[in-house]
C-alpha cells in the first residue's frame, strides 16, 4: 500500500469493473490522465464504483506500468478528489451505483466531481430558463406522439431525432418534408458511417417507421438548422469547458467537425473529419468576421456551461458542447456531453487534461475551509 505523504491532492478516476479488462471505459485515455496527473505531483489511481468505499482508508485500484505496458492491481490511499468517468449510462443509472454516487457526495473529505450524464430534454428546458441562453435553442419538442411530429412539420421542414440519452450521434434520424414532389417525407436514419433512406407520401406510414426505429427510448424532436457548409457537407464546432485552478469556467478549445458525405451528423464515429474552424470559418466569413464569431462562440460556451450548472445536482468540472453557425451567421446550441470524449488536437488535448489536476487542486483547497 502506497503511505507516501503527498503534497497534492490523491485524484482517483472513477468507472465500472470488467471481468475481462479489470475495469471499463477508454483504457487509453485513462493512461494518458494518469500520465499527466503524475507529471504534475499527483498520485493518480483508476478505481471501479464497486472498489471504492469512502468508509475505509484504504481503496483497491489499479496503475499503468509503461515498463510492462499493463494496467497492475494495488491498494491506494483513499482520494481527495473523485474524477467521474463513469463509460455507460445505464449503469450509471443502476441503484447501487447511483447510492455509490450519492455516499461520495456526501463525504466530507472527498470530492466528486461531474455528478452525472446529461439528459438532452432536461438540457434544453434548463437553458430556456435563462434570458443568456434561450436565443441559442432551436425550437424542441419531446416526441411523445404522431401529433408533436406533425405539428413540428408544419413548422419546420427539417427536423431531427435524437434519443434523450444518447451520445456519439447513435439512434439520430433526420426527417425532411417536400410539399413540392408525391413523395413529401423523407427520413434518413443514421447507422455506422451512413445513413439508410425512406421515403413517403404517407404520413401514418413515416410515424409507423420512426415508431419501429424509436422503440420505446424517450426522443426528442428538435428544429433542423441548416448550417454552414464547405465542400457542399455541414460543420460545427465542437467547445471544451473547464473549470480552472479558481474554479472559475474557461475555454480548452474549439475545434470543428465536417460531416462525412453520407452522414446526416458531424461526429467522427459516424464518418465526420477534424477541421481547423479558423480555416473553415476564413472561407465562408474571412478573417475578421471569423475572429469575432470565434469570439462569440466562447463567450456563448461559457454562458451555457454555467446555465448547465446551475441546474447540476453536484459539481461539474467539465463539458463538451456542440455549437453550430448557419448560412447567415446565426449561433446554435445542440448538444452538450458530462463526459467528454478526448480531443484530438494535440493543444486542447494538453490543455484539457492539466486542467482536470489543477480543477483538484482547487477542489481539496476547498476541503480545508
Amino acid at each position: 500500500m502506497i503511505t507516501k505523504k503527498q503534497d497534492k491532492p490523491i485524484v482517483a478516476i472513477l468507472t465500472m469493473h470488467d471481468n475481462k479488462r479489470m475495469f471499463r471505459g477508454n483504457q487509453e485515455n485513462f493512461q494518458e490522465i494518469l500520465e499527466t496527473g503524475a507529471r504534475m505531483g499527483h498520485l493518480v489511481y483508476v478505481v471501479t464504483v464497486k472498489d471504492l468505499d469512502p468508509g475505509k482508508t484504504s481503496v483497491r485500484g489499479y496503475s499503468y506500468n509503461r515498463s510492462t505496458k499493463q494496467w497492475e492491481p494495488g491498494y491506494f490511499p483513499r482520494p481527495q478528489v473523485v474524477y467521474n468517468r463513469i463509460p455507460d449510462r445505464l449503469d450509471e443509472h443502476k441503484p447501487w451505483v447511483r447510492s455509490r454516487i450519492e455516499e461520495l457526495q456526501q463525504a466530507k473529505d472527498i470530492t466528486l466531481y461531474n455528478p452525472g450524464f446529461f439528459n438532452k430534454w432536461t438540457l434544453f428546458q434548463a437553458l430556456k430558463t435563462s434570458g443568456k441562453t434561450r436565443g441559442l435553442v432551436p425550437a424542441t419538442k419531446r416526441l411523445q406522439n404522431s401529433g408533436v411530429l406533425l405539428k413540428m412539420l408544419q413548422s419546420y421542414p427539417c427536423l431531427y431525432l435524437k434519443p434523450e440519452s444518447g451520445k456519439a450521434g447513435k439512434g439520430i434520424m433526420k426527417v425532411n418534408c417536400s410539399r413540392r414532389t408525391p413523395t413529401s417525407y423523407r427520413l434518413n436514419i443514421q447507422t455506422n458511417r451512413k445513413s439508410a433512406i425512406f421515403k413517403t407520401s404517407n404520413f401514418n406510414r413515416l410515424w409507423s417507421r420512426i415508431q419501429r426505429k424509436t422503440g420505446s427510448t424517450p426522443y426528442i424532436v428538435q428544429q433542423g438548422i441548416e448550417l454552414a457548409t464547405n465542400r457542399n457537407r455541414p460543420f460545427d464546432l465542437r467547445v471544451l469547458a473547464q473549470k480552472n485552478r479558481r474554479g472559475i469556467w474557461r475555454i480548452s478549445g474549439v475545434g470543428a467537425r465536417l460531416a462525412g458525405s453520407r452522414s446526416i451528423t458531424t461526429h467522427v464515429p459516424r464518418g465526420g473529419s477534424i477541421e481547423d474552424p479558423q480555416k473553415l470559418l476564413t472561407n465562408l466569413f474571412g478573417a475578421e468576421m471569423t475572429d469575432a464569431h470565434l469570439q462569440r462562440v466562447q463567450g456563448a460556451a461559457l454562458q451555457i456551461a454555467r446555465q448547465i450548472e446551475s441546474n447540476a445536482n453536484g459539481i461539474v468540472g467539465e463539458m463538451s458542447m456542440d455549437l453550430g453557425i448557419d448560412r447567415a451567421g446565426n449561433l446554435w446550441f445542440f448538444e452538450a456531453n458530462a463526459k467528454p470524449m478526448k480531443f484530438d488536437e494535440p493543444d486542447i488535448r494538453k490543455k484539457s487534461l492539466e486542467r482536470i489536476f489543477y480543477f483538484s487542486s482547487y477542489l481539496a483547497e476547498q476541503q480545508k475551509d
